[in-house]
């Protein structure tokens, strides 16, 4: 039985510890939150221990996902790697670059696992068009939600948008060219809507944006090939792929076996501790997803300080 805690259990953190306690060949032993009455009440649920301070279950636990605001990941992970614990990081690996490489490098000292939560890579509707990708020359992604304080101590590119950066630079294949933003901030301190533009050396071209002022739900991405479009939306996991027909377009809806993409990816991250096998989402990969996050972050400050 692999021993793991939660360390956070705020919204997202619950869902961690709800599927980790169901998970076979798994033991909850801890729930770690600085509320120790929301610790308390969700240990008390699903029959685990709980603890205020990260550090008492370091030498506890085989293996720890790690569901604290953004910009606390880093100091948290640490120590955890520091002692050997397998790690799975929600995304964004951490709020800077040179913190993310610090953490890659501490899990290659101690051996330890490094998975970064980016979730939509489990999603089987990501599957599906990623197989069938085959050259796009444009993409197309668009992430909407409506307002909520949650996520908002970091920019609305590393909260939301960096889903679609990571899908977008598994889809291109290719490395980054340039790229061009604008954005604003409403709601917080913080950027609240971004639209970016992501030239690749291979000649395709992504445009993304995100918004979390919106008074509906939308995650899709389309990709633009020679002859047809292919489409997903994130939330009912349905593909379409329209090709041209004669003088129009024929259409064919693919609906993947329905999974809950959580739980899909805590299973991953479990078989890579039992096996010792790469994680589907490398620390490598997170930090290739915060820099172009960041970048875009940067322009867009840069055009509304000038």
């Amino acid at each position: 039985m692999i021993k793991v805690a939660v360390i956070g259990v705020g919204y997202l953190g619950r869902h961690h510890a709800r599927i980790l306690n169901e998970l076979e060949g798994c033991s909850l032993e801890y729930v770690v939150d600085a509320d120790a009455a929301r610790a308390g009440e969700i240990a008390a649920g699903l029959g685990c221990g709980f603890e205020t301070d990260f550090r008492n279950v370091i030498g506890k636990v085989d293996a720890a996902t790690i569901v604290v605001p953004t910009v606390a990941h880093y100091g948290v992970a640490m120590e955890f790697l520091k002692a050997g614990v397998d790690l799975l990081i929600e995304k964004p690996i951490t709020t800077t670059v040179s913190e993310g490489a610090a953490l890659i490098r501490e899990a290659q000292k101690s051996g330890a696992v490094l998975q970064v939560g980016h979730i939509e890579r489990f999603n089987p509707g990501v599957s599906e068009i990623t197989s069938r990708c085959k050259s796009p020359s444009l993409i197309e992604a668009q992430r909407r939600a409506p307002f909520s304080p949650r996520g908002t101590d970091v920019d609305v590119t590393l909260d939301l948008m960096i889903h679609d950066i990571d899908i977008i630079l598994t889809l291109a294949k290719s490395r980054v060219r340039s790229v061009r933003a604008a954005g604003e901030s409403v709601a917080t301190d913080n950027l609240d809507i971004a639209s970016a533009w992501i030239e690749f050396e291979s000649g395709c071209v992504a445009h993304a944006t995100a918004s979390r002022l919106s008074s509906d739900r939308m995650r899709r991405v389309r990709l633009f090939e020679p002859d047809r479009v292919i489409s997903l939306d994130f939330q009912t996991q349905e593909v379409l792929i329209k090709r041209k027909h004669g003088d129009g377009m024929e259409t064919e809806t693919i609906h993947p076996q329905p999974v809950e993409p959580l739980r899909a990816e805590l299973g991953s991250f479990l078989d890579c501790v039992r096996t010792r096998k790469q994680p589907v989402v490398t620390g490598d990969d997170g930090i290739e997803a915060l820099k172009v996050a960041l970048k875009i972050s940067e322009l867009v400050k840069g055009r509304t300080h000038r």
